[in-house]
């Protein structure tokens, strides 16, 4: 077999493959082979003919057309080995000229992963964060837990800070247009606790039950959705109930009330080692996300662009998918947004790119430091979800193929951080 390779860019190539009748023989043979059960040749029976007698019998252009697949696949397999080449996506294959067995010469136009160069990751060094978890922590999941058991008393007076409403509303934009994500049945609101958008909670003060309100809000020139932001919306809110929240004595009975403590110094104790637990979490995440960056950005590399494009493609089906769980469709999101379909999709590129080259960096990582998982990791982790569903149809899903090819890929990718945060933080 002669293969050519030609640079269209750096992560674009073309080669040219010619294989001869030595390489195309042992293809043949193992087409033909697939034919021996159902070619009938007389004399024999089915899948004792001789494989020269089946080659006589079967129906050639059904011979030729899998020798074809076969044989392209096989030469081009080969070839990018040979090349030492990491395909992305399909190649387009042109074929160049056929011989029956004896020539087969064929060109494919690949994308291709580019130069990749490490820096030395091992000598990036970061500090581990500490937490600290402050009386105010302890407090305000207390003043939580306060306000979720306390005594709900329905009163008929004028609602004021701090009692808990029921309401319906729903938001209009300036054309009258119903505005998503903007209405509720039903919803309990606190006032004061600062819930809603400035300005919201403060139109409520004052409103009885069976009350119904008009008002106009601007949405802060920070708000999440860009489309909302400095933005005038109308609300129309009916008041259904308002009650007083009695007030809770914070106390040994308060805490067996909440959960199973003995006394009060229990309760802050489990909230305090709670509260330590997520912060430290959330800290370690910021940890590993920073150190991928750094090496990221300290990796060279060419990246395809159909690599980006894929990754647009499963960042905007998982945030289609987000939608559907909050009653939103797609274009709804967009005007929320206010931009087009192609501008959304230009904004998230960035973050496409940068999670294309956090990936590829630390698959080179994960080459270069021998790091696998093993088919009894990938079981363990599959059982351990397992214990986490009840659903038969979502266990069944748990051990499917691709479900496990996707936990190895996590697996191998916690591994890799766990080597390089071992790395970052030994002095």
């Amino acid at each position: 077999m002669k293969v050519t390779k030609s640079d269209n860019s750096a992560t674009n190539v073309t080669i040219k493959v010619n294989g001869d009748a030595t390489d195309l023989a042992p293809i043949k043979r193992h087409v033909i082979s697939h034919f021996t059960d159902s070619v009938k040749v007389p004399g024999f029976r089915a899948g004792k003919a001789p494989l020269e007698l089946v080659e006589k019998n079967v129906n050639q252009q059904l011979l030729i057309d899998e020798f074809m697949e076969h044989a392209l696949n096989d030469l081009f397999r080969k070839a990018v080995d040979e090349q030492k080449l990491k395909p992305v996506g399909q190649p387009d294959v042109k074929l160049k000229k056929f011989v029956p067995y004896t020539e087969l010469e064929f060109e494919a136009t690949l994308d291709v992963l580019g130069p990749l160069t490490l820096p030395n990751y091992k000598t990036i060094k970061q500090t581990k964060p500490k937490v600290d978890v402050t009386a105010k922590d302890v407090n305000d999941v207390l003043d939580s837990l306060k306000k979720r058991v306390a005594d709900r008393v329905e009163v008929a007076r004028p609602a004021k800070e701090g009692d808990e409403l029921i309401i319906d509303f729903a938001g209009k934009d300036d054309k009258g247009t119903a505005v998503a994500g903007a209405d509720g049945k039903d919803f309990p609101l606190t006032l004061g606790s600062s819930t809603f958008i400035p300005g919201f909670e403060e139109n409520l003060i004052g409103m009885k039950p069976g009350d119904k309100k008009d008002f106009t809000i601007k949405f802060p020139k920070d708000y999440g959705v860009g489309a909302l932001q400095n933005k005038d919306v109308t609300f129309s809110v009916e008041v259904k109930t308002v009650s007083e929240l009695a007030e809770t004595k914070l106390d040994d009975a308060f805490a067996m009330k909440v959960g199973p403590f003995d006394s009060l110094k229990d309760l802050k104790e489990d909230i305090k080692k709670q509260v330590r637990s997520e912060k430290q979490a959330q800290a370690d995440q910021q940890y590993e996300n920073q150190l991928i960056k750094t090496i990221t950005d300290k990796t060279k590399m060419e990246i395809p662009e159909v690599l980006i494009e894929d990754q647009l493609n499963r960042m905007e089906a998982q945030e289609k998918q987000n939608l559907v769980y909050r009653g939103t469709t797609w274009q709804e999101h967009l005007d929320q947004e206010g931009i087009t379909e192609e501008q959304h999709r230009e904004r998230h590129r960035p973050e496409a790119e940068e999670r294309v080259k956090a990936g590829l960096a630390l698959s080179e990582v994960s080459l270069k430091e021998g790091i696998d998982v093993t088919p009894e990791e990938i079981d363990l982790r599959i059982q351990i979800l397992k214990g986490q569903y009840q659903d038969p149809t979502m266990m069944a899903e748990l051990d499917s193929p691709a479900n496990r090819q996707d936990i190895a890929a996590r697996l191998l990718t916690e591994k890799t951080i766990a080597k390089l945060v071992g790395y970052a933080s030994k002095l």
